[in-house]
């Protein structure tokens, strides 16, 4: 088993921001599975890559392709990462709607992939990200 490092963390993130299907399978396992927290229509787990994929393309298409997250710190173990980021956006359909919160990522790492990964969200950031997601 390799060691997870910040660099690795932050190489997966620039493949999946690519959006070059091969430069991402590098990084992310076939086989991941993803937890999205909340309680809106983005919510729940996403089983396979291709699942997740489509996810981030919701997320993108949602946000107009405005949502992102800027890293503010990563601690890595063996198996494990977790990045602390400030993810802000605006709704597509809504531009005075605003996303302004911090979450952490929390990244189960086998053989240099991701094969889990597990959201969360500070304070009252999640009422914030459950509001920004919804349809109204």
């Amino acid at each position: 088993m390799s060691r997870v490092t910040p660099e690795l963390v932050a190489n997966a993130y620039a493949a999946l921001m690519s959006g070059d299907r091969n430069e991402i399978g590098k990084y992310w396992a076939e086989d991941m599975r993803w937890y999205v927290p909340g309680h809106n229509m983005l919510s729940g787990w996403k089983t396979g890559l291709n699942a997740f994929l489509g996810f981030m393309r919701q997320v993108g298409e949602l946000s107009g392709n405005s949502f992102r997250m800027d890293n503010i710190c990563t601690t890595t173990s063996d198996e494990y990462s977790a990045d602390v980021t400030r993810n802000r956006g605006q709704c597509a359909s809504i531009p005075a709607k605003q996303l302004d919160i911090t979450a952490v990522h929390v990244l189960r790492w086998r053989d240099g992939k991701v094969i889990e990964g597990r959201g969360a969200i500070m304070g009252d950031g999640t009422a914030q990200y459950d509001q920004f997601w919804s349809p109204v």
